[in-house]
């Protein structure tokens, strides 16, 4: 087995609950900061997921609750997914078939890049590496399937 776990089906792959422990770095400041909590993916009507992510982030010595939502809509093939903001706004596209890809997203002056790699089964990992005149971050995001009737901690 390579170093990438390839994935025929990126929305069925997706589907649950999983565990989330995202690290930030602000390369400008040297300001750390951590998110810990849960993503959901539940069906969306019309096709897809509901892509639901609550937690804590921790940021400059406060915590405060945090979440986001998107949407992840079936893409032109199984491996694939086009993913949209919660309002249907275009994010990114995505393609697991390979257990990795590279998606670009212009904000304003930054750019994010990211990089999504799986692991296996039930563990993958985004990096996001945000540059421009506004934001020079890295936000690394490791995911872990939560076991069946797991409740947010």
């Amino acid at each position: 087995m390579g170093e990438y776990w390839p994935v025929p089906d990126a929305l069925a792959y997706l589907a649950g609950r999983w565990r989330v422990e995202r690290a930030v770095r602000d390369l400008a400041t040297g300001d750390e900061g951590a998110f810990t909590g849960v993503t959901d993916f539940g069906p969306l009507e019309g096709g897809g997921l509901l892509h639901h992510e609550s937690g804590t982030f921790e940021w400059r010595g406060t915590a405060r609750p945090a979440e986001r939502t998107l949407r992840f809509l079936p893409g032109a093939a199984p491996g694939g997914a086009d993913v949209r903001f919660a309002d249907g706004r275009p994010f990114h596209d995505l393609d697991l078939s390979s257990g990795r890809y590279v998606a670009d997203h212009p904000c304003s002056a930054d750019l994010y890049r990211g990089e999504f790699t799986v692991r296996d089964a039930d563990r993958w990992r985004t990096v996001w590496r945000v540059g421009g005149p506004a934001k020079d971050l890295v936000l690394t995001t490791d995911y872990t399937r939560a076991a069946p009737g797991a409740g947010a901690d």
